[in-house]
Order: C-alpha cells, then sequence, then structure tokens
C-alpha cells in the first residue's frame, strides 16, 4: 500500500510537471459539434443509467480494472432492455454478442475490462444475476462483457481483475459526473501514443426533434493520427501511426457504450451504433488490423422494456420513425468524438509493467495548436 500511494504521488507530479490541470476539453473551450450537452456531459444524463469502476494499481505492474455500466436501477434480467452491437472491426472479445444480435435486447450489466479479464467478468456476472432475487428459476444468463489489451503498461498474464472487482464495480455505480482518465477499465490503456482511459460525453435534441438524450462512454485503447476538433494535433505534435517518431502500432481497441432515452428498437440502435464509428474516425482512429472496435447501442426507454416473462403474446410499441433518427446519428457522432477527447484530456502520465511510461496528452502544447487553428471557443 506504502509503495502504491509513493507511486501514484509520483504519477501526479509527472502530470503537473507537464504544466496544466487535467480538465476535461470542454473546460478549456474546447466545443464540439453544435448540440448541447446534457447536466453532466455524460453518459449518466440518460435518466436511470449508473456507472461504477474498480481501479486497481499495485505495485510495479498492476495497472488495469473494471468498468460497469447499468442501464436501469432494476432487474436488467426481468427487464430487459432493447439493445445492438456493431462490430466496427473484429478484433477483439466482445461476449455474449451474437445473443444480443440476435433477439435485440440486453440482459445484463455492460462490463468493460482487459482481454484476459473476461471470462473472469462472465463468471462474476452470472454469478450476480443469478442472486437478484425474482431470478431464482433463472438457467442462462447472457453476460455482456467487452474488452481493450492493456498489456503494454498492466501485466495481464497475472489476470489481477477478480469476480470481486467485477461485483464491487457493479456496487458502486452511480448516476451524476462518471470519473474519467486513468480508472476502471481505462487504467492501464494507451490512445494515439498517449495515455487513454475512460472517456465519457452527452447530447441533446432539440425539442422540435423530440428533446432526447444520447450518451457515450469509451475505452480509449487504439491509434491513428490525433485530431481534437478538427485539428491536426497528432501530425503537428509529430506523433501518429506511421510517422519516423512513433514506434507504437495503431493495434489496440476501443470499446464505445452508446444509450439513449429515445424510443428506438434494435434495428435503429444498430444504425445509432454504426454512426459512433465515425465520431471515432473524427478522432483520427483508423480502426487497424489489430483493433478490437466494438459499439454496443441500448435504448432505456421505458414503454420499449422486455419482460423475461409475459402471458400476453404480442408486444405493442411506440417506436420513432426511420425519417427521425438523423438528429439522433449526428447527436452520437458529436458525444463520441467528444468522449475519446475527455479520455486523453483527463488521463496523467503513468508507469507501469517492465517501467514502461506512457506520457500524457501534453494540453498545453495541445491547447497552443487549437488556439492557432482557432479552434477554442474562448
Amino acid at each position: 500500500m506504502r509503495y502504491t500511494l509513493i507511486l501514484l504521488i509520483m504519477m501526479g507530479l509527472l502530470s503537473q510537471a507537464q504544466g496544466q490541470e487535467r480538465k476535461r476539453a470542454r473546460a478549456f473551450g474546447i466545443s464540439i459539434g453544435v448540440l448541447p450537452t446534457g447536466k453532466n456531459n455524460a453518459i449518466t444524463d440518460v435518466a436511470g443509467l449508473r456507472v461504477g469502476h474498480t481501479t486497481l494499481i499495485r505495485g510495479n505492474d498492476v495497472r488495469t480494472g473494471v468498468t460497469a455500466i447499468l442501464p436501469h436501477a432494476g432487474n436488467l434480467f426481468q427487464q430487459k432492455v432493447p439493445a445492438a452491437v456493431f462490430v466496427g472491426n473484429g478484433f477483439g472479445k466482445l461476449a455474449g454478442s451474437t445473443q444480443v444480435q440476435e433477439l435485440g435486447n440486453l440482459e445484463s450489466p455492460v462490463i468493460l475490462t482487459n482481454t484476459l479479464g473476461v471470462g473472469t467478468a462472465m463468471n462474476a456476472v452470472v454469478g450476480y444475476t443469478l442472486q437478484q432475487p425474482g431470478n431464482e428459476q433463472v438457467q442462462s444468463v447472457n453476460a455482456l462483457v467487452g474488452e481493450t489489451n492493456d498489456g503494454h503498461l498492466n501485466d495481464i498474464r497475472g489476470r489481477h481483475v477478480s469476480e470481486a472487482d467485477v461485483l464491487e464495480a457493479i456496487k458502486q455505480a452511480k448516476d451524476g459526473a462518471v470519473a474519467e482518465g486513468n480508472v476502471g477499465a481505462g487504467t492501464g490503456t494507451v490512445c494515439f501514443g498517449f495515455k487513454g482511459g475512460i472517456g465519457t460525453a452527452s447530447r441533446k435534441t432539440p425539442d422540435a426533434t423530440g428533446g432526447y438524450t444520447v450518451g457515450v462512454l469509451v475505452q480509449t485503447n487504439f491509434g491513428g493520427v490525433l485530431q481534437v476538433n478538427g485539428v491536426p494535433v497528432g501530425q503537428e505534435l509529430g506523433q501518429y501511426y506511421l510517422s519516423q517518431h512513433l514506434q507504437e502500432k495503431a493495434d489496440g481497441s476501443c470499446m464505445l457504450v452508446v444509450a439513449t432515452d429515445a424510443p428506438v428498437d434494435a434495428r435503429n440502435l444498430e444504425r445509432i451504433a454504426k454512426r459512433a464509428m465515425m465520431g471515432l474516425a473524427k478522432t483520427g482512429g483508423i480502426a487497424s488490423n489489430g483493433s478490437g472496435d466494438y459499439v454496443i447501442a441500448f435504448s432505456t426507454h421505458e414503454a420499449l422494456r422486455v419482460p423475461y416473462t409475459s402471458k400476453e403474446k404480442t408486444q405493442t410499441m411506440t417506436l420513432l420513425r426511420n425519417d427521425e433518427m438523423s438528429p439522433l446519428f449526428m447527436a452520437v457522432i458529436e458525444a463520441t468524438e467528444e468522449a475519446i477527447i475527455n479520455s486523453l484530456f483527463k488521463a496523467e502520465t503513468m508507469q507501469g509493467k517492465e517501467q514502461h511510461v506512457v506520457e500524457a496528452l501534453p494540453l498545453d502544447k495541445v491547447l497552443k495548436l487549437l488556439k492557432k487553428h482557432n479552434a477554442l471557443k474562448h
């Protein structure tokens, strides 16, 4: 514990030495897109949704964790939500995805962790679901668990994530502001050659289009040529994929979780999920060969919940028409772009396995570049 505390202090000093406090992009006057944000500019602006983290930083080489996203506070198995999955690039492990694609609903918390922690997380979610009141007769649970590989900073072969860590993330899940950067499943990740992590953002569509909320949470661990609000930051800093100064591969992964309160079914949720990849592209991500880029999208609209059992043989629901989807498409693109940028802005320099050090995005330099390109609001 003493060493961990010293290490955290050292990492904090490293971050301070870069000369710029770690704040979210919008706090520096970076206004991405045109739609307004929700109250917290987070996925939790979708009412009823909760997020929890378990962060594991121990000794020299444990830099990993778990992030849990709960669509609503009730029994998810008994009251499933409409959901869809879109695969941008399939070099990854999204356990439970085929049932979501087949049935169009989600019956468990969404869990994000590291690549070799997926099995452990699945076991934890199964146990969590089976012990919930009302699930005494349940004999099949589809746990949805995604990952990115944090093996550069984390002793991933040690498989340090336990079932207790997963259950703690679920237990700690809450609404309101969401911790970002080096937390939860983003503790040991790397993005565009800089320290990545967890990021989130939200958008509200105009009242005339329904006034719906779209929230996005990302676990960033991928490469490409970084752009911030349209400014070629990676290129100007000389750190980008295929540049002579960056030895890191562009391979990695990005998990994207999209939530909305709009009344949309699995078919249109998949269409929304596809647009999240457009938000990733706007940050300079290239979905490289070795990158697992997955989008999980779901609706929390209460009237669309799917009961585990029902005496009714049909289900009647009111859905948005296809012609009304474009505002949601725009919202998810903007929120995804900002969530990824927030993950970089909030992440701090970290030292981990084999004394590898991944520097945080140099905010002072980035802000100068944005000012040069007139990309700051103030």
